[in-house]
């Protein structure tokens, strides 16, 4: 399997796996209205024999804060064909987005999921920042991850996404 950056080529692919994998096809309108949007994004794609097998997207957040801003990025969605899932693809293309991430100046990652899985990869919850989701969800889905040690430090606030994770 390889980790690679998705390319025009991948949208309708990127598109079928978001509806496969999700109850619904706001996911799918979501990863297409970012990319239309000219926010710098990070899409990856897990391939394998030229399929795509899974995708994920980061894009960037921003922590209202009274401290200066820094560089944290939103991983939503990640979706993995439903006939994959739990077979190692979503851990890979997080490893491999966290890495990126991290190479582009990122300093930390939130996620809105599961807490037993994103744990795994070292997410915390936010609440143990002092760091808020804009959305009212349990502190134990909102989980962040420094991807520089100490990155966090004195900064609290709230975590406002792209206006576009409203219509969804």
């Amino acid at each position: 399997m390889n980790i690679r950056s998705e390319t025009r080529e991948d949208i309708e692919d990127i598109r079928r796996i978001n509806i496969e994998a999700f109850d619904t096809d706001a996911e799918a309108h979501l990863v297409d209205a970012l990319r239309d949007s000219g926010v710098p994004l990070i899409s990856l794609v897990a391939e394998a024999e030229g399929d795509l097998l899974g995708h994920i997207l980061f894009s960037p957040v921003e922590l209202q804060s009274d401290k200066p801003r820094i560089a944290i990025a939103g991983l939503a969605p990640m979706a993995v064909l439903p006939e994959l899932q739990n077979k190692g693809v979503g851990s890979r293309l997080i490893q491999e987005g966290l890495k990126q991430c991290a190479s582009e100046g990122y300093q930390a990652v939130v996620v809105l999921g599961h807490a037993a899985y994103y744990r795994r990869f070292g997410f915390l919850p936010a609440s143990q920042f002092g760091i808020r989701s804009q959305y009212d969800v349990a502190d134990e889905v909102f989980m962040i991850l420094e991807l520089k040690n100490g990155a966090l430090k004195g900064h609290k606030g709230i975590v406002k996404y792209h206006t576009l994770f409203n219509d969804i």
